[in-house]
């Protein structure tokens, strides 16, 4: 990586490279131990360009993404009945209560 290890690259000249999908959707199904099937998907907002390193010569890119959770399936034990308008949880934080 460019600057050494733990250095971020010098982003101030890095330009925005177009991109296209080659294989795959981004998508990944898992099943976790409590029987609840989760999907994640990689939302790519932005690939860079940040010059080359200078042990390799190699170009350096610079990746923004986001995580995207969507919970697909959970057993009925884990489910709770949802809390009804203008009930409060002392548990729930403000602005999503």
């Amino acid at each position: 990586m460019m600057g050494g290890p733990g250095v971020p690259p010098d982003l101030t000249n890095a330009e925005i490279v177009d991109y296209s999908v080659a294989e795959g959707d981004g998508r990944l199904r898992l099943k976790l131990k409590d029987g609840s099937v989760i999907e994640v998907r990689l939302e790519i907002m932005n690939v860079l360009r940040a010059g080359n390193d200078p042990n390799t010569g190699l170009p350096t890119y610079v990746v923004q993404s986001a995580n995207l959770t969507r919970l697909v399936e959970s057993p009925k034990e884990l489910r709770k009945a949802p809390l009804r308008p203008g009930s409060r949880d002392a548990k729930a934080l403000p602005g999503f209560g």
